[in-house]
């Protein structure tokens, strides 16, 4: 039977006794719920409900209408040192009222908590500690690398005094296959094994105790008992030895081992800290001070003491302290940290900036408008922590082989020591035997395999403007086999450009000319079009005299003493001309979903001189992306609610092997289902109107800026509108997930090949924990190698 926990529930929204009664039914009616009472002026329900029914507790409430404030909660998590220590504070955490989800992570030693709002720290901290482990809140992470660099040079001193005293232990074994047979003396083996098991070692003795007090087992454990035995069993043989007869003892194999160990935790330790650079890289981004400008008067403050609305002067090479917009200035921003741009950016007036990156040559004045943790810069930190922190589905076969491992390796060392005495062997052959299964059976690879991988990628993939949202998504993305691509912001720009041109009796260049003239001072998108195109050729734009908007048709205007006009189909007609020559261009340019426009010269013989095809023009890498895609054998298709003709275009230059155009918004989510039914589906968009198909996916790859938006609606959020971080963000998924399968693949091979060996007397303990050592740094550095991952994103095609 279910054991009954007390739920004390804070709720939001009631204002009548009538909403208190609602709220009372919809919690009576969750299964198990006994004793349900609701007060409306203390604003909280009480009542009894079996373990683990909060989240059926929560959905009653929200669909009576109401809601229980939550919250996040992270904890920093001393003393684990395997997967069942992590898996045994999980479980301590989750049982604790008030507790919605929990996950903790071995790699990183912390625990990631959702709870509601009114759930007492100090409870939380207190069921850690009575699991047998520490528990407090997380410092600044200023505080945090100390304390982590004071704990490597702990680690390290341990390490090195315990190899200095068990190096003249093991140095005659070393000797014996040279034909030095000497040994030290019993007493001062004695000495030097002494400080290393009790005092170097005193370490695996507090968190067996915790972890037996606790009524389970961990790494510690099997480590306390098999040197202890090690070391018991030399005591025995010194003490019962006859006088004058040099005992064999086993000092060496106990103090070798625990300082294998502890050399084996402190390069797991340096390493572990390797997978978590990329947040510290992040971290170290933010200015702790800004300028701040006041009636033209410049005051060096802290960060905290800005506003919304200051303006903050940025000088060159300085980091711009807040997300903003430019109101004065020029410069360059090297953003390589965040989106993963490589080249400098050109800001100038009206265009934003992201607190973090670099100024270049100019002086900016930015008016502020994000602070805190709603700056660009601390969502990206924090999408990258809550995905360093997620478990991968995959971890859940860890995390359930975790809770039977070390009762199993206690009962097989059990189990050798009896079968190894029965079979007539000496009892300290049998106890060797044992100590060596104990030895070697520790479950640190295990639960190191999984996280070390996710953090390690997805800290890699956050550098070059990838952030991946959660460690299921990154274990989905690696099986995608078609990928959707929206078309507008997502493969083109967007914005129009000429993409076309033919002229009548009349220079290009000169057309091109005449036709920037009559746009100068125009904000329509065509327009600057027409001019981009003027400054692109290096056209010196006329001025023009008496411009004239034609409502529904063009502009028309006089330029260097010519009446011309430019504007569409409409404006050709009353013009009372033909297309004649340019019939057919204009027909192929139609067909290809182009916006047409008509350069004409007016007067008493009106005449055509030119026609202008309008188009969004390609992202630069879209069709590298695509080919990109077809070289690791995955589809391509398009998915847009322009024209047939213009998706056409779009699909032939590009490659892509499939359009759905002309789909309305509301359709895209049911079309990428239709796609779902024969494959695993990636859907790439802009995050905002694409929201319903991102989420129909499998995985959601929202392409822009890092808004919240594409955040939420999005698996994989790429920072920058590259689209051949596509396949790049694919390609990392896939190598990290490979990464979590070749570490689990050691770690269980390790124990399936090491634990019989010793369990036949293959493998001494100091074999077996030199062994031991080498497989948690050994699934640690294959996990660091994603760190060297680079995006293939160099420019290889003209746009």
């Amino acid at each position: 039977m279910s054991a009954f926990t007390t739920y004390q529930l804070p709720i939001v929204g009631m204002t009548c006794a009538s909403c208190a009664g609602r709220v009372e039914r919809a919690l009576g009616k969750v299964a198990g719920a006994q004793g349900v009472s609701v007060n409306l002026a203390t604003e909280q329900a009480r009542l009894s409900a079996p373990a683990g029914s909060l989240p059926a507790l929560l959905d009653a409430v929200r669909t009576a209408g109401y809601e229980v404030p939550t919250r996040s909660l992270e904890l920093q998590i001393g003393g684990m040192t395997c997967a069942s220590c992590a898996g045994r504070v999980e479980r301590a955490l989750a049982k604790q009222p008030g507790v919605q989800q929990v996950s903790v992570n071995l790699a990183s030693e912390r625990a990631h908590l959702q709870v509601l709002a009114s759930v007492d720290d100090a409870a939380l901290l207190a069921a850690v500690d009575t699991a047998g482990y520490s528990a407090s809140l997380p410092q600044a992470r200023g505080d945090d690398a100390e304390q982590a660099q004071r704990r490597l040079r702990n680690e390290r001193l341990a390490v090195g005094a315990a190899l200095l005293l068990a190096l003249p232990l093991v140095l005659p074994m070393l000797g014996q296959p040279f034909g030095l047979h000497w040994m030290l003396p019993a007493w001062a083996q004695f000495l030097l094994a002494t400080p290393v098991q009790f005092i170097l070692g005193a370490r695996f003795y507090v968190a067996a105790w915790k972890a037996v007090r606790a009524g389970a087992g961990n790494m510690d454990l099997l480590v306390a008992l098999g040197t202890s035995a090690g070391y018991g069993l030399s005591l025995y043989q010194w003490a019962s030895a006859e006088a004058g007869v040099e005992p064999h003892l086993y000092f060496e194999a106990s103090a070798v081992v625990i300082a294998l160990v502890l050399l084996g935790k402190y390069l797991e330790s340096r390493a572990k800290r390797q997978t978590a650079s990329a947040i510290r890289a992040l971290e170290a981004l933010r200015p702790e001070r800004a300028l701040r400008v006041v009636e033209g008067i410049e005051q060096d403050v802290a960060i905290s003491q800005l506003r919304l609305g200051d303006q903050v002067l940025v000088k060159p090479g300085e980091r711009f302290p807040v997300d903003g917009e430019i109101i004065d200035g020029h410069s360059h921003a090297d953003e390589a940290l965040i989106s993963g741009e490589s080249l400098p950016v050109a800001k100038q007036p009206g265009d934003r900036v992201t607190g973090g990156a670099i100024n270049g040559e100019g002086r900016l004045l930015v008016r502020t408008e994000a602070l805190g943790t709603e700056t660009v810069l601390a969502r990206i930190i924090r999408l990258v922590e809550d995905a360093q922190a997620a478990k991968a589905p995959i971890q859940k076969l860890v995390d359930r082989v975790s809770q039977v491992f070390v009762p199993a390796v206690l009962l097989l060392a059990l189990a050798t020591l009896l079968g190894w005495w029965f079979s007539g062997v000496p009892l300290e052959t049998a106890l060797i035997n044992a100590v060596s299964v104990l030895v070697i059976a520790c479950p640190c690879a295990l639960g190191l395999a999984t996280p070390a991988a996710i953090m390690a990628g997805t800290g890699v993939a956050a550098r070059h403007g990838i952030l991946i949202k959660d460690a299921e998504a990154l274990e989905r993305a690696h099986a995608v086999n078609r990928v959707v691509f929206d078309k507008t912001g997502t493969l083109t720009s967007g914005t129009p450009r000429i993409v076309h041109s033919q002229t009548l009796d009349a220079d290009p260049a000169d057309a091109l000319r005449l036709a920037g003239a009559l746009q100068r001072g125009s904000e329509h998108p065509l327009a600057k079009a027409v001019l981009d195109q003027c400054a692109e050729q290096h056209l010196q734009v006329p001025a023009v005299d008496a411009s004239q908007a034609l409502t529904g048709r063009g502009i028309a205007g006089a330029v260097e003493g010519r009446q011309l006009a430019l504007g569409n189909r409409r404006l050709l007609d009353e013009s009372g001309l033909e297309p004649g020559e340019l019939a057919a261009s204009a027909q192929a340019w139609e067909a290809e979903g182009r916006t047409l426009s008509w350069l004409i010269e007016r007067g008493e013989r009106p005449r055509l001189l030119a026609l202008f095809a309008f188009g969004d023009s390609l992202k630069p890498g879209a069709k590298q992306a695509i080919e990109a895609l077809h070289q690791r054998h995955i589809s391509s298709h398009l998915l847009t609610g322009d024209n047939r003709g213009s998706a056409k275009v779009v699909a032939e230059a590009l490659g892509i092997d499939d359009v759905h155009a002309e789909v309305l918004p509301a359709d895209k989510a049911a079309s990428v289902a239709r796609l779902k039914l024969d494959g695993v589906v990636a859907m790439v968009g802009d995050g905002i109107n694409d929201a319903p198909a991102l989420a129909a996916a499998d995985i959601g790859i929202a392409m822009g800026g890092g808004t919240d938006v594409a955040m939420q609606a999005a698996g994989i959020t790429l920072m920058r509108g590259d689209p051949r971080l596509v396949p790049a963000a694919l390609e990392i998924s896939r190598k990290t997930y490979a990464k979590i399968r070749q570490n689990l693949f050691w770690a269980f091979i390790y124990n399936l090949v090491g634990i019989p060996l010793a369990a036949l007397g293959y493998l001494n303990p100091v074999l077996a924990g030199a062994a031991m050592a080498l497989s948690s740094v050994s699934v640690v550095s294959n996990a660091l190698w994603l760190k060297t991952w680079k995006p293939d994103t160099h420019d290889s095609e003209t746009p």
